[in-house]
């Protein structure tokens, strides 16, 4: 008998865990959008090194592999390699319970299939909460701490310290880690999301930021993140910002108006950051780790 069309294709498939999960929270991070300077990605990966791999998921169904290309390896004229843009899922046994780490590339297509596909494995897994992990850019100096903006499904779930916000309406391009999010939502399951403010002037690797989201999301979830080599990564980069601020006087200046900014507590408001925003999404932010930030008004 011939199928009934359309008919759904699944593209995600399941490993049994090889033991019990014990109060199992997603975690997840994809590249892109949100994932300024690649701190949330870079987050993920230090926690889900190592560790048991899930489920994985048919690339030919998710990407565009003309705006997302392959990698070739050839060896000695001969092709050797294809190293193919993937989304995966991973445990990681932290502490007394299990994180069901979700990062990789981001999607190109079926965002809503695929956040269909991912609720039903949750479920199916005994998944009790989703944490997104994110980085944005900011107007915000690198010689501060990294701020995080805190989202959460309702009220709550945020410790007390959290800064949930911004107030009123934000109106941005959605990812699609936000989708994914948003299914998980609609099934009553509680979410959260924590996302670094990145100074719009680094383009390169932040450390800072990948420290300041597992700190916070370790918080949370009531363990401690692996950070790694990262403070020692964070130092460097912060010498090699420094020193090339400190060779131009209008990166100064513009450097001490932002730490101006930075000593008011307010969250920043939807328009900066949509503004912040749309920067990004342009391209404007171009300039590689350790080099001057834009001059003031640019």
């Amino acid at each position: 008998m011939e199928p009934d069309y359309p008919c759904r294709v699944s593209f995600v498939r399941l490993t049994e865990p090889r033991e019990p999960l014990v109060a199992p929270a997603i975690v997840a991070a994809l590249d892109g959008w949100v994932d300024a300077a690649g701190a949330s990605t870079a987050a993920a990966a230090l926690v889900a090194e190592g560790g048991e791999e899930l489920a994985s998921f048919d690339p030919d169904l998710l990407y565009d592999f003309r705006a997302r290309r392959p990698v070739l390896d050839i060896v000695d004229g001969r092709l050797a390699e294809l190293t193919w843009p993937r989304l995966w899922l991973r445990r990681a046994r932290v502490g007394e319970r299990d994180l069901l780490v979700l990062s990789g590339a981001e999607p190109d297509f079926r965002w809503g299939e695929l956040g269909a596909e991912l609720l039903e494995l949750g479920l199916r897994l005994g998944v009790v909460e989703w944490v997104s992990l994110g980085a944005i850019p900011a107007a915000v100096p690198h010689t501060r701490p990294v701020p995080i903006l805190a989202t959460a499904s309702k009220p709550g779930l945020l410790r007390d310290e959290e800064r949930q916000g911004p107030e009123g309406l934000l109106r941005v391009p959605a990812a699609c880690l936000n989708v994914l999010e948003m299914r998980f939502i609609e099934a009553g399951v509680p979410t959260v999301g924590f996302y670094a403010q990145v100074p719009h002037y680094v383009g390169g690797p932040y450390p800072q930021a990948t420290i300041a989201l597992l700190e916070h999301a370790g918080r949370h979830l009531g363990v401690d993140l692996p950070l790694g080599d990262l403070p020692d990564e964070a130092a460097a980069t912060r010498a090699r910002i420094d020193a090339a601020v400190a060779e131009d006087p209008e990166s100064r200046a513009y450097v001490a108006r932002l730490e101006q900014v930075a000593g008011e507590e307010s969250l920043p408001s939807g328009d900066e950051l949509a503004s912040e925003i749309e920067r990004f999404l342009r391209g404007q932010s171009g300039e590689g780790p350790g080099q001057p930030p834009p001059r003031p008004g640019a």
